[in-house]
C-alpha cells in the first residue's frame, strides 16, 4: 500500500486542528480569477496580509453562508481555502471554476469525513465522500482507480485515515503550505451566499 503518512504536501491538514474546511484547487488560474468564479463579493475582494485579513474579515471567518476565502498559488495549482464554508462543493461553482481547466475539491468536517470532487471543463468526473464506504460517482467514476486503489480507496470499503489527502497529493501533485507561514499578501474576500 502506498504511504498515507506525513512528510507530504498537505501535512498541515493531517497535523492541524481544522474542524471544517473546503479546499478548491484549480490548475493555472490566477487567484483573483478563482475567487471571482467562486462568487466572491467584489466589494470584499482584495490583497491582504494576515493582519489586514483578520481586521477586515476575522469576525466572519467561519460564517457558513458567506464564508471567508483565501487564495494563493502552490506549484501549478491555485488554491482557495474556505475555513467555514462548503461553496467549493457546489456543482454550479465547481463547473465555473473548472471551465477550461481542471479542479479538485477537498472538504473535511468533524463527522469525521472527507468529500472529494474532481472536475474538468465544467464536468464532475469523480465524486465521493468517506462518511461511509466509498461509492464514487460522476462522469467517469473509475478514472482515478489506479491512484485510489494503492491508498485503500476501493468502492464498497471504508477509506483509511488520510487516504483522501494522499490521493490529492499523489494523483495531482498538489501541495499547500499554510498561508500564515508565508509572508506577503494573499487574495481574499467573503463569498456571496449560494443561490437556492
Amino acid at each position: 500500500m502506498t504511504s498515507t503518512g506525513t512528510g507530504r504536501g498537505l501535512d498541515v491538514f493531517r497535523q492541524g486542528d481544522f474542524p471544517i474546511y473546503t479546499l478548491t484547487f484549480v490548475r493555472n488560474l490566477p487567484p483573483a480569477e478563482l475567487l471571482t468564479r467562486m462568487g466572491v463579493n467584489p466589494e470584499t475582494l482584495a490583497l491582504r496580509d494576515a493582519v489586514d485579513g483578520a481586521d477586515d474579515l476575522g469576525d466572519d471567518l467561519f460564517d457558513e453562508e458567506e464564508p471567508v476565502v483565501t487564495s494563493g498559488i502552490d506549484g501549478l495549482w491555485t488554491w482557495a481555502w474556505e475555513q467555514g464554508g462548503v461553496h467549493g462543493l457546489d456543482e454550479r461553482i465547481l463547473s465555473r471554476v473548472s471551465a477550461g481547466t481542471e479542479a479538485v475539491v477537498l472538504h473535511y468536517n468533524e463527522k469525521p469525513m472527507h468529500w472529494f470532487k474532481y472536475a474538468t471543463d465544467g464536468e464532475v468526473i469523480v465524486d465521493f465522500h468517506t462518511l461511509q464506504a466509498i461509492e464514487p460517482t460522476g462522469q467517469d467514476p473509475a478514472r482515478l482507480d489506479d491512484a485510489m486503489r494503492p491508498l485503500g480507496l476501493v468502492p464498497g470499503r471504508v477509506a483509511p485515515l488520510h487516504s483522501v489527502l494522499a490521493l490529492v497529493e499523489n494523483a495531482f501533485d498538489i501541495r499547500l503550505r499554510q498561508p500564515d507561514d508565508i509572508g506577503g499578501e494573499r487574495w481574499s474576500g467573503r463569498l456571496l451566499p449560494l443561490p437556492d
